[in-house]
């Protein structure tokens, strides 16, 4: 019996209405895949830092054992209790994984000699306690390979908890990614990390108590493992698919993914095993097209046509799936079906919001409108725990057509604090504003209470009334979301509401992600940080000569604007700073002295060009202004 997914505390109004029918509550097969080959998990259930920081508490989702709260829509926390099984687990012959120590899934292989580790977590002390377990129950054995699917953090992060960088510079341990992968890991969340970071702690909830009346978890895993990251560059790049490597013994072939899930991406067939690896490119959710903390939009289109080529070259071939989250298929007929049904919400998805805007509807009546067919959206793996229809539809009608929908009154708007002034005033005030937004909230209509609500906080943000209500709005809406991010950024508005801007915590810059940061990048970096406010129109020219790293860049700040060079061929700097780059990014971005460096010129001209810089404002608002 197919079962309708409704809100959990009753008739209350989705952020979106239901699909017409939701999957079987009765399908337990997810859950025997996910217990399928449990060995054991941690007898310590805390993962700790040097300084002995909490990185990770097992026990922290021992809530969700019990049945589904009010609090929780019955779906998501459905998929919490999936994602939150633990330990070490069998896959197949010579395959296991550790799932739950972080927000993916880290893959052992045995090899002749070793371990071929794929995805060694985001955080040193989580992958270390991954690679401690694999080792306890099945026999320790050296790591002799380590494997990125992809580019982002969580798939690489935690891989000095594995590896020493001295065995890696040996040939001892080879690092092996797709083509691109380090420009893009270290790319990704430079020139708007701060930005990005921001919104992160809205996205995963990092700031919420773990527990049914806040973090359930974050759609593909449990939460971000928030330890020490770290970056080891790969030394064997994979160029292009059906590439094949024998690793320690195993036979490994390759399929380039590029522009999908990540910008450099891939998947992983071994022939020997009949085990196919879908990196984050089929999950056990609908992903994000655009990620909520904010990226480059995805490509829906190719994101399925490189599942179409996955069935091509794998589908017949397969009796096991993996993948970077989640838990394993098993047998070619469930995997088959799964990369078919799963591969058309992406087309779909794509192809749908193509013909509604090629229709003439603007992007809010799509994602209003746009829903998958009943023998796409039956499937749990295709429920939004993560991205959504609605939101992802956005995303496709932004790649094609970018934010300006073609109407004239939206070329110049108005700030949102004036516009929501205004509006207000024309309602007759706050008073009126204030009272229509409880009559909707009464009434269940959560979307327009929140509407209402918003625009006397942006109006006003001192108004403790409107804030309350409006806050009130987003934990009623969480409570009915599917999607375990939209939960998580629904209640931390509401936190924020109440309690103010908190600071987050997220982590510095790697020391790791710095030194393998191309100079350019850095110095694009320091570009968007100029501040016409204290340039006003001045110029300086500063030569930088890194004896480290045999470069020599010269930087020149005009007309409000820095601009760079790099082995300038003619003309004179006003200054000239030989220098470690260690050492100038110290003074960049730290405000360490650096005027005894000069080796010609002016020795204050590099302070000069540094005091024009303002450094990111930390914790600016989201749910006010």
């Amino acid at each position: 019996m197919k079962t309708k997914l409704i809100a959990a505390a009753g008739a209350l109004a989705l952020a979106f209405p239901a699909e017409a029918a939701g999957p079987d509550f009765n399908d337990r097969q997810d859950f025997a895949f996910a217990d399928r080959g449990f060995v054991a998990t941690r007898a310590e259930p805390t993962i700790k830092a040097a300084d002995g920081r909490v990185v990770w508490d097992l026990s922290a989702y021992e809530f969700l054992k019990a049945p589904a709260p009010a609090s929780v829509n019955p779906s998501l926390w459905r998929q919490s209790q999936l994602l939150a099984k633990h330990g070490l687990f069998e896959v197949t012959k010579d395959v296991w994984q550790v799932r739950g120590f972080d927000l993916a899934n880290a893959t052992f292989v045995a090899g002749k000699t070793g371990w071929i580790v794929i995805d060694p977590l985001t955080s040193a002390e989580t992958a270390k306690a991954a690679l401690g377990l694999a080792n306890e129950k099945l026999g320790a054995r050296p790591v002799v390979a380590l494997i990125y699917t992809h580019s982002h953090v969580d798939h690489f992060g935690g891989a000095r908890g594995m590896v020493a960088q001295a065995d890696v510079d040996s040939g001892k341990v080879q690092v092996i990614a797709p083509q691109g992968f380090l420009e893009h890991a270290v790319s990704e969340n430079i020139i708007a990390g701060a930005a990005m970071q921001r919104r992160a702690t809205f996205q995963f909830g990092s700031l919420l108590p773990k527990g049914p009346e806040g973090l359930v978890n974050s759609g593909i895993g449990m939460a971000v493992a928030p330890g020490t990251q770290g970056l080891v560059p790969p030394n064997v790049d994979i160029t292009r698919s059906g590439q094949e490597l024998t690793v320690d013994g195993v036979r490994i072939q390759f399929q380039l993914t590029p522009n999908t899930e990540a910008p450099a991406e891939m998947n992983l067939y071994f022939p020997d095993l009949k085990l196919l690896d879908l990196a984050e490119n089929a999950n056990a959710t609908m992903h994000n097209v655009l990620t909520p903390r904010g990226a480059l939009v995805r490509d829906a289109k190719e994101w399925a046509g490189y599942l179409t080529e996955s069935i091509r070259l794998y589908g017949d071939k397969s009796d096991v799936l993996m993948t970077s989250h989640g838990w394993p298929r098993f047998g070619r007929a469930e995997i088959g079906d799964y990369l078919e049904k799963h591969r058309d919400a992406y087309k779909y998805l794509h192809d749908q919001s193509v013909r509604l805007m090629n229709d003439g509807l603007l992007p809010n009546e799509i994602a209003n409108r746009i829903r998958l067919p009943e023998v796409l959206g039956a499937e749990w793996y295709n429920r939004g725990y993560y991205g959504t229809m609605s939101f992802n539809s956005r995303a496709v009608y932004q790649r094609y057509m970018g934010w300006y929908d073609a109407n004239p009154v939206h070329l110049a708007p108005l700030e949102p604090a004036d516009e929501a002034a205004r509006y207000v005033a024309m309602m007759g005030g706050p008073a009126s504003v204030l009272a229509a937004a409880q009559g909707a909230y009464d009434k269940g209509d959560d979307r327009w209470a929140g509407e209402l609500a918003n625009r006397l906080v942006m109006a006003d943000a001192k108004n403790t009334a409107a804030r309350e209500l409006l806050a009130k709005t987003y934990e009623r809406q969480a409570v009915g979301a599917e999607s375990a991010i939209w939960r998580n950024m629904y209640l931390t508005g509401a936190r924020e509401l109440r309690a103010g801007v908190v600071a987050g915590s997220g982590q510095s810059a790697s020391l790791d992600f710095i030194r393998n940061t191309p100079t350019p990048m850095l110095l694009d970096l320091l570009a968007v940080r100029l501040d016409p406010a204290k340039s006003k129109g001045g110029e300086v020219v500063v030569d930088l000569v890194f004896p480290d790293r045999k470069e020599r860049f010269r930087l020149r700040v005009k007309h409000d604007v820095l601009t760079y060079e790099a082995d300038p061929k003619g003309g004179a700097a006003d200054g000239v700073f030989a220098l470690p780059r260690a050492q100038f990014l110290a003074g960049a971005l730290a405000g360490a002295d650096l005027s005894g460096q000069a080796t010609a010129g002016d020795k204050a001209a590099l302070a000069r060009l540094l005091g024009m810089l303002s450094a990111p404002r930390a914790g600016f608002p989201i749910v006010t202004r």
